[in-house]
């Protein structure tokens, strides 16, 4: 990680510059219990006596890296998954810097704890864990309120990132009410930890709308609004509600749509894009991270974008969303018209591909991509495999959520087809994975490109290694947050998107060397994010959507970006007045 005080920097004055000290209006025990200020045995003498902490602590004064090593022997002693996710949680309670240094130096280990699929079971959890209630709990009953309850979080310029979710559609685990403020706390982590949005800074939402899972409406001890979900109109009004207090109170934050259900995410994020900076992970950042991937593949397929057949199997959320970001990319990369575009991708679905005779059935989001009836009169199109031996695809998808739907026989049908079979088993967590990377190797010869869900170990085929790429979304989403917040963008448009795509794709290990990954590791997401940060951010300047001024155009971006990224290092504090 880099220091951004290795050197006098040009932009130290700037209001997110991370070289200024951290002013802190706290003294003795409030400052002990105050995670962004809180040093704890790393307090130095000299602030030991100006903040009134004498007897507070003991006398030995630590470095950051040997409170690290305490913490990371106290993380290693807890005996299963989810007994680390409670511990990291209890550390991030008590000092916000220790906690994201211990996960920066132990980030392949630790992925896996903070976030999927260990924070699923988390949520799972919720009611039944205690823990500091963290974030804004805004509920359906009480909309009156929403402004209000809001308004505790700060000052117009205080918050930048704004995690939203209304718990229907979690981590593939599916609606978990009010338990979902924890996918909006985790997103919220990685962003810091990724991108170095600071944590101060963002601010995590659950609109509890009730539930439709009957286990948490028949559990006495269930936290949230023990009633069946609402929908229509009073559901529209209470997210509106929640969208317009925030624009007013935070005129300045990104808001992230995260989880929402499959009739919603997508209806949602069409109804406030054209107004507001805003993004649905599920709906653009898996498209976005896996079109990334796909731009890799076929590149080292020698295929073109304009030449490629794609399959999707799973015609939600994600699996439309990545439908959406490879048409709007085959548009850009010809002359091709969007609908044109879109009939170069076969989504299926569990009635088989999507027709357009299925009517009403069809949501909102899979409309563009049902097939003329008549171009499949008397062609089985019921079932994966019969839709793989028409289409002939150079690129199969996943995220159906469906264990083994990428059987032996389909992998070698579309094999038998195409040089380098590009496939992407991406569903959450591991144990619903379309495929096992180890099989589809086989079944294909070491002729695939492979990306999934879930980080998996490198496969051997006839004694050569294959090193499997994650479609992680966390090597995506940050570095858009972090390039739209810097630049204050008014919108997230569709080529600050691509400018992102493209800006990943350009990382990937495969372009040199088609046996590693497609897709750059997520151990080198703080660089991945600065990239992705300059194209979006010199987009937005590009299409004039960047309101903040002074933004550098020349090499100085790099610096200008960088200087304004939280690191998990200790700052000297500056004792200030509340």
């Amino acid at each position: 990680m880099s220091s951004n005080t290795s050197k006098q920097s040009r932009y130290g004055n700037l209001p997110l510059s991370f070289a200024k000290p951290l002013e802190c209006p706290w003294t003795g025990i409030f400052l002990l219990t105050s995670p962004p200020f809180n040093k704890g045995s790393a307090f130095t003498k000299e602030e030991r006596k100006e903040f009134g902490l004498h007897g507070l602590l003991p006398p030995n004064v630590q470095s950051l890296e040997e409170q690290v090593e305490r913490a990371y022997d106290q993380y290693s002693s807890r005996q299963d998954a989810l007994a680390k996710n409670t511990f990291m949680t209890s550390m991030k309670e008590q000092n916000e810097v220790l906690y994201y240094k211990l996960i920066n130096d132990h980030l392949k280990e630790m992925f896996s704890i903070i976030y999927t699929p260990t924070e699923g079971d988390a949520i799972q959890n919720f009611s039944r864990l205690f823990r500091k209630p963290e974030g804004c709990f805004l509920n359906i009953l009480d909309q009156d309120q929403v402004y209000d309850n809001l308004a505790q979080f700060g000052k117009p310029e205080d918050i930048d990132y704004i995690v939203v979710t209304d718990g229907e559609e979690i981590l593939g685990i599916g609606d978990q009410g009010v338990g979902g403020i924890l996918i909006s706390v985790a997103k919220s982590v990685i962003t810091t930890l990724c991108a170095g949005v600071y944590p101060s800074r963002t601010l995590a939402v659950v609109l509890d709308c009730g539930t439709d899972n009957e286990e948490l409406l028949k559990d006495e001890l269930y936290l949230g609004l023990r009633q069946p979900r609402v929908r229509g109109n009073k559901y529209d009004k209470f997210v509106d509600t929640f969208v317009q207090s925030a624009r007013k109170l935070y005129p300045r934050a990104y808001i992230h749509f995260e989880d929402f259900g499959l009739p919603n995410a997508r209806r949602l994020l069409d109804l406030y894009r054209p107004h507001m900076a805003c993004f649905n992970d599920d709906v653009q950042g898996t498209g976005c991270v896996t079109l990334a991937g796909v731009m890799a593949g076929l590149e080292v397929s020698k295929v073109k974008m304009t030449d490629m057949r794609m399959v999707i199997f799973g015609s939600g959320t994600a699996g439309t969303g990545i439908a959406d970001q490879v048409r709007d990319a085959i548009a850009a990369e010809s002359e091709k018209s969007k609908e044109d575009a879109a009939k170069q991708i076969w989504c299926v679905d569990k009635p088989g591909l999507l027709m357009k005779s299925q009517g009403d059935r069809l949501t909102h989001a899979q409309i563009d991509y049902a097939r003329d009836d008549k171009d499949w009169e008397n062609i089985s199109h019921d079932d994966l495999l019969s839709v793989v031996k028409q289409v002939k695809p150079h690129i199969l998808i996943g995220t159906s959520t469906k264990p083994k739907a990428f059987t032996e026989e389909i992998i070698k049908e579309m094999a038998k087809h195409v040089d380098r079979p590009i496939i992407f088993p991406l569903s959450n967590p591991t144990r619903l994975h379309e495929a096992d990377p180890k099989d589809i190797n086989e079944w294909t010869k070491g002729k695939a490109l492979i990306a999934t869900g879930s980080p998996f170990p490198p496969v051997e085929y006839d004694g050569k290694k294959y090193e499997i790429a994650e479609c992680n979304n966390s090597t995506c989403f940050p570095g858009l947050a972090l390039g739209t917040i810097l630049s204050r963008s008014r919108l997230l448009s569709d080529k600050m998107l691509v400018a992102a795509v493209k800006a990943l794709a350009a990382m990937s290990p495969a372009l040199k060397d088609p046996d590693k990954g497609l897709l750059p590791d997520v151990v080198d997401v703080r660089e991945i994010s600065v990239k992705i940060a300059k194209a979006v951010i010199k987009q937005a300047l590009e299409e004039g959507l960047a309101t903040e001024e002074g933004i550098p155009k020349n090499d100085d971006l790099d610096e200008w970006v960088r200087e304004q990224m939280w690191e998990p290092r200790y700052r000297p504090l500056k004792r200030v007045t509340k």
